[in-house]
């Protein structure tokens, strides 16, 4: 991953070495002594060419070598040996010396000119030599003008370059962020596209970490919204027919004699029964959602054993099996694991024949955890599977009692650990329904 983080620092790292680097530079060139002499043209193989020069054709060829560098650049030049006697007679007045000498008593000390010193020792006879350099500060003045032009280029460049690496870390920062407010504001218009970050998830770095986590985001809450309007939708339509019957119910009450209306009475209680049994069922099913309750361990076998009770005090007739592994915990929400497993075998109940056994299994795969519960009736046809589980759905052929929110329920429970409720005909006959949950509650998938 290309972490902001580190181009940011390498950025800023940049700078400060850049920056640092200019500064010693410029400092060097203009303060140190040893800077002047090794970048002025004047000075900077004086020593050498000199030693060499008297060595190989004496004291006026030398003398002659220096007084072309005062014509040419103005510098005063004494050489003294080991001694600290003069090998030559230099270009320095014996005037000027003697008024460096008072300058220096004195107490201000300043002097037209900057003197610089410098040895070398010859290659050739092993002898030591002292260049005593007087530049007057007109000149070491230009100089120093005239040798900024390559540090200020340099400067201008690395500024340049500065600019240009800031101008693109900032890009990179301000045009996600610009991305991500706006599909911020298409969420809270719900005009969100999922497709809109398609770009920024695949970078690898924070921003598209964010990027493809927003897109989960923006896809659950689409999903929400529209299961939401959705099932208004559907609450609207399956309330219209128990209150159409009882508005019926109560008409003919109001018309009928008193011996017909006792008849009425028993049929107006069975609408009502049914018409609170919905709303009841709605209430579970948007519980399942607002639950906002810490997730807990859940110790699975005796939360089966309990709803294995109460299935068969619920139907006598109808037996329950339960098999399930030993030790079997997860962490949860246990009223929405119990909620389920009692749909799935309500659900059972309804379409399994006398004399076979309901199935309620539990096992570990892994890190998974498989509750299924088959029972030996007729089954679904295999193109309204897909369907089963989507509030209200009921497959057609069926005659039993439900408003179709039982498999919902389960299913909703299964999404908010983190699972999947899973609905098949099973290969030996009759109807399977699974719930595949992980050990920890993980992130609930788009209904």
């Amino acid at each position: 991953m290309r972490s902001l983080f580190w181009r940011i620092l390498a950025s800023f790292w940049l700078a400060i070495a850049l920056v640092a680097g200019l500064s010693i530079l410029l400092g060097h060139m203009l303060n140190q002594d040893a800077w002047i002499l090794s970048r002025h043209p004047g000075l900077n193989h004086l020593a050498q060419e000199w030693t060499q020069l008297y060595e190989a054709q004496g004291e006026d060829a030398a003398q002659d070598l220096l007084q072309q560098r005062k014509r040419q650049y103005h510098i005063d030049v004494q050489v003294l040996n080991e001694s600290g006697d003069p090998v030559v007679r230099g270009t320095f007045p014996r005037r000027a010396a003697a008024f460096e000498a008072r300058q220096n008593d004195s107490k201000d000390g300043h002097l037209p000119w900057r003197r610089l010193t410098a040895e070398y020792t010859s290659e050739k006879t092993g002898d030591t030599y002292l260049l005593i350099y007087r530049i007057p500060h007109p000149e070491l003045d230009e100089w120093h003008r005239s040798s900024l032009t390559w540090p200020l280029s340099a400067l201008a460049i690395a500024l340049v370059v500065l600019t240009l690496f800031s101008l693109i870390v900032t890009l990179s920062i301000t045009r996600p962020l610009s991305r991500l407010r706006g599909a911020v504001h298409d969420l809270g218009q719900a005009t969100y596209q999922q497709n809109s970050l398609a770009r920024l998830a695949n970078r690898r770095d924070e921003f598209g970490v964010l990027a493809t986590d927003f897109n989960r985001m923006g896809a659950r809450l689409q999903s929400l919204i529209a299961s939401q309007r959705q099932l208004l939708r559907d609450v609207s339509h399956e309330l219209r027919s128990p209150l159409a019957r009882l508005r019926i119910a109560l008409a003919l009450a109001e018309r009928a004699s008193p011996e017909e209306r006792e008849k009425l009475w028993p049929r107006l209680t069975r609408e009502c029964d049914r018409l609170e049994a919905l709303i009841s069922e709605i209430l579970v099913l948007a519980r399942v959602d607002a639950d906002n309750a810490s997730a807990e361990e859940i110790d699975l076998t005796p939360l089966l054993k309990t709803l294995q009770k109460d299935a068969q005090l619920g139907a006598p007739d109808q037996v329950v099996q339960l098999v399930a592994d030993p030790g079997l915990y997860l962490k949860g929400w246990p009223t929405m694991i119990e909620r389920a497993v009692d749909n799935l075998l309500r659900n059972a109940q309804r379409f399994n024949p006398q004399g076979q056994a309901i199935e309620l299994k539990a096992q570990r795969l892994g890190e998974r955890i498989l509750i299924s519960v088959r029972d030996h009736g007729p089954g679904v046809e295999a193109e309204h599977l897909a369907q089963l589980g989507e509030p209200f759905y009921r497959a057609p052929g069926q005659s039993a009692q439900g408003h179709g929110l039982g498999l919902a329920i389960a299913r909703r429970a299964a999404e908010r650990h983190g699972g999947s409720l899973i609905l098949a005909n099973h290969a030996q006959g009759g109807f399977i329904a699974s719930i595949d949950l992980p050990l920890e509650p993980g992130v609930a998938t788009p209904a």
